[in-house]
């Protein structure tokens, strides 16, 4: 038929990437739409971090929209998904392609679901420790070791989870904010286990706010600042900000 729209291949789909001159493609749910008059896409990139020229098909699929809001532009082709469905999961390391393989529930970035319980539970500590000081009632101090110890056990959650969503959505790329994510994710941990350790070794910690003991509140009160910058890294990759033009 004439009115027939063209089939894309991965290859040809990476040509309408909006650069010199080009139309911008992106494929969502295989179709193929054209883009271009959308300022969110005028420069090929949307939020810094979907290329255009892509399936965005599972990138987009944690995003606050879904398929309706490609609808408002032009549908140009679409995609075949069973070629582009192995060149995607190419770029995984082998074990990670085969895990997934297994696990399906691992393709829906299980990360974001389980990063938040470390950062919760690792903020939460110092708090009920400056409840304990100010008002001398056990159960606070008691509900800082709970939370302590909850943080780090999440921490061996969130950080493989964390690896996994780097390897899907970044292709274990060097960027500067995952790495800084990835040094300060291992510090929380071991500054958290060290404190826990010792809490555990030393009930009474806190009785003597002295020598030796003023550390422990040094480890604990350190958790909330190093939890602000990873979170802060983290908002940064989910979240950009385009500078402001003077």
């Amino acid at each position: 038929m004439a009115d027939e729209l063209p089939v894309f291949t991965e290859e040809e789909l990476k040509e309408y990437n909006g650069q010199n001159g080009k139309p911008v493609y992106v494929a969502y749910g295989g179709d193929v739409f054209d883009v271009s008059t959308s300022k969110m896409w005028r420069t090929g990139m949307h939020m810094k971090r979907h290329p255009a020229g892509m399936n965005l098909s599972e990138e987009l699929a944690g995003a606050p929209h879904a398929h309706e809001v490609f609808e408002r532009f032009p549908k140009v082709g679409t995609l075949k998904l069973q070629e582009l469905a192995e060149a995607e999961e190419s770029h995984l390391p082998p074990i990670v392609a085969k895990l997934i393989e297994r696990i399906p529930f691992l393709e829906r970035h299980p990360h974001p679901m389980t990063v938040h319980f470390p950062i919760a539970f690792m903020v939460a500590t110092p708090l009920f420790v400056i409840l304990y000081l100010i008002t001398g009632v056990r159960a606070f101090e008691l509900t800082s070791v709970s939370t302590l110890g909850a943080g780090v056990l999440f921490s061996l959650v969130a950080i493989p989870t964390g690896f996994l969503t780097w390897w899907i959505n970044y292709l274990a790329r060097p960027v500067r904010a995952v790495t800084i994510k990835i040094i300060l994710s291992f510090v929380l941990f071991l500054v958290g286990l060290a404190a826990f350790i010792w809490r555990m070794v030393d009930p009474g910690v806190l009785d003597h706010i002295s020598g030796i003991n003023i550390l422990y509140l040094v480890l604990v009160f350190s958790l909330a600042p190093i939890v602000g910058i990873i979170g802060t890294y983290g908002a940064m990759l989910t979240f950009p900000v385009e500078p402001r033009k003077k």
